[in-house]
């Protein structure tokens, strides 16, 4: 018997699985899409809403599903575009059997976002047509024709990013200062762009550091402002310990700029990061009028740099919290409140680990108003003999501040670093050209390494070191501009006066308390008078 092949005609259309011979209407959407909102983008917006729901409308056995739109979003990702992912939901839910964008760009510049979705809407029976390339993705070189088109997509989003960025950069290089305005607290952009003082908020900015040099914590500071109902730069009455950390630290409060504290990692997802040295910064000094001046505002960095250090215990929840230390076994003084609730109720102060080891310290507990009194009488026994040792003591204090030789060493241990990195790229990359031993290579490898990390660790430890000892310097150039401004007759006590003069206390064994003032002399009161 003959073999013999016979055809059966396909009955159901490819893909939509709809018989042949029935006649059927198209639910059609219009996807729009514009990238920013400038005003004639949003012209070009609304010209793509109008263009499709007159062609889709007037074409006959086609349905209006709906115009879904993302104005002024990026197209270099789908993740954050609600409106392109509510149109593939309904898609998917059977709501959409079409549908109509201007472009592959319009639709995505990210290569893989673009093939996943058209993939997705192609298994469930829904086709995309791509007006300027002419691309109907149930065509069956549409696939290819996408990918070639989704790849110069996606190349021209890298370009256009790498412009936008190479701008950014070139206005820091300049040293013109950009900042959002409307997230900024004290400052309002001039017209000439640059920033001008916003008096209003100037005053809360004033009163947070006011709050800080008074001895308050970042987590106090933010509890008072938000129980006394201040806004925060966005108008929010919701206050945290970083916000007001944000703003004791930001440059632009005394007059500068830093320009490129981040930089956007990938721009496809638009990532930001902080930079910590992987592209260049700019600092522009005497930028703007300030609002604190540079002086208080280098007083501050000191303060809160000397927690971070260990110089000072973190407490800062009363006036003499980290500050007054045992001399007995060097634990910090802290509040104890005794007969709390009573008439007898009384607070005073107290080594933390007085009863810590199997002897007790020998340290007195000291009240407010003792510490207040020896602090006044020391503070007047400093100004009746500053103008016989101030010159004397300022020498000694710069000599053991100054950052000259450190400032040499760091240089060339950064050369260092330098060329220790530039040895492993060129064992690598000669790794990469030659055959070799890759055991030695291993070896080799692996010496560089640990020499490069040991010589970084070297070289950040030096920065630190540095960077304590220039605070340093600025809290006693604050001390000095205070203490040359004090009366000897008029002298009162306020936690301002405390927090500028004082390094720290010590409670003695012997009933005195010695000040250590931030220019390194020190001064016994006795707790008894």
């Amino acid at each position: 018997m003959a073999r013999t092949v016979t055809a059966i005609p396909a009955t159901r259309r490819l893909h939509t699985g709809t018989p042949l011979g029935q006649t059927t209407i198209r639910k059609v959407a219009g996807y729009a899409r514009v990238s920013t909102d400038h005003d004639d983008q949003v012209t070009s917006y609304e010209a793509q809403v109008d263009y499709y729901t007159r062609y889709i409308t007037d074409h006959a056995g086609w349905q209006l599903a709906g115009i879904y739109t993302d104005e002024g979003i990026t197209g270099t990702s789908t993740k954050h575009r609600t409106g392109f992912q509510s149109m593939v939901a309904d898609a998917l839910a059977g709501k959409i059997d079409l549908i109509i964008t201007k472009s592959v760009s319009r639709f995505a510049r990210n290569t893989v976002d673009s093939l996943t979705t058209v993939r997705q809407l192609k298994d469930a029976g829904v086709e995309v047509y791509f007006e300027k390339e002419n691309i109907w993705t149930f065509d069956a070189k549409g696939e290819l024709l996408i990918t070639i088109m989704s790849s110069l997509a996606q190349e021209e989003a890298r370009s256009i990013s790498e412009n936008v960025t190479w701008g950014h950069r070139k206005r820091f290089a300049d040293g013109k200062v950009t900042i959002p305005f409307s997230r900024f607290l004290g400052y309002d952009r001039g017209e000439d762009g640059n920033l001008v003082i916003n008096q209003e908020q100037a005053k809360l900015v004033r009163y947070i550091y006011t709050l800080y040099l008074d001895g308050g914590s970042l987590t106090g500071i933010a509890r008072r402002l938000q129980a006394e109902g201040h806004q925060t730069a966005t108008g929010s009455k919701q206050w945290s310990a970083s916000q007001v950390r944000n703003i004791l630290t930001n440059e632009k409060y005394k007059g500068d700029a830093l320009l490129q504290k981040s930089y956007i990692t990938d721009f496809l997802t638009k990532k930001q990061v902080k930079n910590e040295g992987e592209v260049p910064q700019y600092y522009v000094t005497g930028n703007h009028e300030p609002i604190i001046a540079p002086a208080v505002w280098d007083f501050v960095q000191a303060e809160l740099a000397a927690h971070g250090t260990g110089r000072r215990s973190t407490s800062r929840q009363r006036t003499f919290s980290g500050k007054i230390r045992c001399a007995q076994c060097g634990a910090w003084y802290g509040s104890k409140t005794w007969h709390a609730g009573s008439k007898y109720e009384k607070r005073v102060w107290r080594c933390n680990h007085k009863y810590a080891g199997n002897t007790p310290c020998a340290t007195p507990h000291v009240s407010d108003e003792q510490i207040t009194a020896a602090f006044l009488d020391a503070v007047h026994t400093l100004l009746a003999s500053r103008s016989k040792v101030d010159e004397v003591i300022g020498k000694a204090v710069r000599a053991e501040l100054d950052t000259t030789d450190l400032h040499i060493e760091a240089d060339q241990l950064f050369a260092r670093v330098g060329a220790a990195a530039e040895a492993i790229d060129q064992l690598i990359a000669r790794n990469a050209r030659v055959a070799q031993d890759q055991t030695e290579y291993q070896r080799r490898f692996d010496k560089l390494t640990s020499d490069h990390a040991r010589l970084l660790a070297d070289y950040d430890k030096l920065l630190t070191q540095i960077s304590d000892l220039e605070n340093r310097q600025a809290a006693y150039r604050y001390y000095k501009e205070q203490l040359a401004a004090l009366d000897l007759a008029s002298i009162e006590f306020t936690p301002y006066l405390w927090h500028t003069l004082v390094d720290h206390a010590e409670v003695g064994t012997d009933g005195t308390i010695m000040f250590t003032f931030r220019d390194g002399r020190s001064q016994a009161i006795s707790l008894n008078k």
